[in-house]
């Protein structure tokens, strides 16, 4: 290693150094723990083999894993161009559930194949579809990232609607799903060593043109680099390593995001600089996370997973340092486009077909036979009072969700910016849960109380940090992903655990209108007509804002005080349409590409766009979440996912950038 590798000014040494060191701490205890035993006492036979086949094993794993899943994303946040990517951005760890889930339920003679065989099929399925739909645009880094969103979306509410429907069979799931480092010998580490080493001897090999990536595609291509073959096979490589680690251990997907961004905000530049450091710092990081749960748990540390903890070390270490962060490179955001007008039939279809949908739900049902009927005068009087409130509710959320996410992506010029990542919904998130814990028997209100604490709580948080960057996209988004992966993590430790309450919060989290009454579907569709009209009459700074902060000021934008108020408002969208039917994961993310690839293109035109398609979507996912597994009832926001990602994967497929 040498100097040239970091920036003088500011080493990731220190920070490697100082986890290592914490790592070997906590490792040290268990270690002088097992030697302090009595060798003539009893059981000290046993302890010894625990020691050897089962503590030996699981430090070993942890620190392959560690280094394996932070190289994954520290290559895909280079070869990606976006400080977001991770090992979880391109459909590993959901390709790998989803295969999971399928073969217990419907194919267990599969399982003889091992665990790991079919995670590891399920993974090289989902990338695979993903270079097929990212290739028909070049394999750019937005295609790649959309493309990645779209099959992780859609196999990971696919397997979240197994589990709910078979959450007895299936709670097994729940702790691989949220990462485990358990051993019982060394099979697993030894496994891994000889394919990790391979994968990374890879890696290393594609640091020369990774690195002519900064200089731009046509800088690079200048230098001799196939700018599409580098970036698929930098993407293959990172890919096969998150697989087979996630094979082996499970999904923590928390620490190849935030183990290159530490590495990078501590002084790592260059690329080669970057893959060591990131390596480094996750396998210290993980390490230090799992080495803590045993000595603070003991024999309980099995029941709650590693990876559903790790973020409570790794998000305040990346709070605390994102004031030094220096944004290195711009997102990789959606290509730029020649203005041109909207075709009159876009939103005029658009409308016709959110008018139908609102018919469908309100009017089709299922009677007590189980067959669908169409609900006609006295009938549709007595159902409407039912139906109405849920449908419409879904309505002002979906619209809401659609907006804040329009709002995201064109602010930050981030592609995959959503109201999820702002960290809002995670907020509410927290304080649902709190509700559920803390209250023997919380009444809805009080729940949705406690959720709108959380949620305010969070964006005064972020509004505070973002404050003396002037709001600056990158950190504000990435203040947004520490505090949803402290969400995250906490419910992932809670459902792992096979706590009742647990499973509540997970249907909650899963987007549904089950608890919605006429008054909550009144306030939704009363703050969606003023929010998503504030939004509509900010359409020329969102018009201007993806230019970039120097032509934005030149047209005379005041840019903090235009990102603050933007920011607000996404933030108040988000929270409305959390509090009455929970956080969901497509809408905000989705509903603003679909907009764009149906050719609304100009913010305005983009903004209602996207509302009316939110809207439509979540209402037809909420009949169709009723419909389908009658008399059972399906989340809304798993559904939405199932329908709208293939419908956006069509749109990507039969155009070009």
């Amino acid at each position: 290693m040498t100097l040239s590798l970091i920036d003088p000014r500011r080493s990731p040494l220190a920070l490697t150094l100082g986890l290592t060191l914490l790592a070997g701490l906590m490792v040290w205890i268990r270690i002088d723990r097992f030697w302090a035993l009595d060798p003539s006492a009893a059981g000290y036979r046993m302890a010894e083999l625990v020691f050897i086949n089962a503590a030996l094993p699981r430090i070993a794993t942890a620190l392959m894993v560690g280094a394996a899943l932070s190289l994954s994303g520290a290559i895909l946040q280079q070869a990606l161009r976006n400080p977001l990517a991770s090992p979880t951005t391109l459909g590993i760890a959901a390709g790998a559930q989803l295969a999971l889930a399928a073969a217990m339920l419907y194919a267990p003679a599969l399982l003889s194949l091992g665990r790991d065989g079919i995670a590891l099929l399920g993974s090289a399925a989902a990338a695979g579809l993903v270079f097929l739909i990212g290739a028909r645009r070049g394999l750019t880094p937005f295609s790649l990232v959309l493309s990645g969103m779209v099959i992780s979306l859609w196999c990971g509410a696919l397997s979240a609607i197994l589990i709910l429907m078979n959450d007895r069979y299936l709670v097994g799931l729940f702790v691989w799903g949220a990462g485990s480092l358990s051993q019982q010998s060394w099979a697993v580490p030894l496994a891994l060593a000889p394919k990790l080493a391979f994968l990374t001897a890879l890696a290393f090999l594609a640091v020369r043109p990774l690195g002519l990536l900064d200089l731009g595609e046509d800088g690079a291509a200048g230098r001799g680099v196939s700018v599409r073959y580098a970036r698929f096979a930098a993407v293959a490589i990172a890919v096969t390593l998150a697989a087979v680690a996630t094979a082996a251990v499970g999904v923590i997907g928390f620490i190849g995001l935030v183990a290159p961004l530490l590495a990078r905000i501590s002084g790592a530049r260059r690329p080669l600089s970057l893959f060591i450091w990131s390596s480094l710092i996750g396998a210290a990081l993980l390490t230090l996370t799992d080495a803590a749960l045993v000595a603070l748990l003991g024999d309980l540390s099995d029941s709650l997973p590693t990876g559903a903890v790790t973020a409570v070390f790794g998000s305040p270490l990346l709070l605390l340092l994102l004031p030094r962060l220096k944004t290195r490179f711009r997102a990789s955001a959606a290509p730029v486009v020649t203005e041109r007008s909207t075709p009159a039939w876009v939103p005029a279809l658009a409308i016709l077909l959110a008018i139908l949908i609102i018919a469908i739900a309100l009017l089709v049902g299922r009677g007590l036979d189980g067959g669908f009927e169409l609900s006609l005068g006295q009938t549709l009087t007595d159902v409407l009072p039912y139906r109405a409130p849920r449908v419409f509710a879904a309505l002002g959320a979906g619209a809401m969700l659609a907006v804040a996410g329009v709002i995201l992506q064109r602010l930050t010029g981030n592609e995959m910016a959503s109201p999820e990542v702002l960290g809002v919904s995670a907020g509410a998130t927290m304080g649902m849960a709190l509700s559920l814990f803390l209250v023997a028997t919380p009444v809805v209100s009080l729940q949705l109380g406690f959720a709108g604490l959380g949620a305010g709580l969070v964006l005064l948080g972020i509004l505070a940090m973002g404050r003396r960057s002037a709001f600056a996209a990158e950190r504000v988004l990435l203040t947004g992903v520490a505090i949803s992966a402290m969400a995250d993590a906490l419910s992932g430790a809670l459902s792992s655990m096979g706590d009742p309450r647990g499973m509540a919060l997970v249907r909650w989290m899963s987007g549904s209108t089950y608890a919605v009454d006429a008054e909550t579907a009144f306030v939704s569709l009363a703050a969606m007509l003023v929010l998503v009209a504030l939004a509509f009459m900010g359409r020329r700074w969102l018009q201007i804002l993806p230019l970039g902060p120097a032509p934005s000021q030149a047209l005379g934008l005041a840019l903090p005080k235009v990102r603050l108020t933007l920011y607000a408002l996404a933030a108040l969208l988000t929270a409305a349409a959390t509090l009455t039917v929970g956080p969901m994961s497509f809408i905000g993310l989705m509903a603003p590409h679909l907009a764009r690839e149906a050719g609304l293109r100009h913010a305005g035109a983009q903004t209602i766009g996207a509302a009316l398609i939110g809207a439509a979507l979540m209402a037809l996912a909420d009949w169709c979440g009723r419909m389908l597994a009658f008399p059972y009832q399906i989340p809304a926001g798993l559904v939405s996912a199932m329908i709208g990602a293939p419908v956006l994967a069509f749109l990507m497929n039969r155009s070009r950038s």
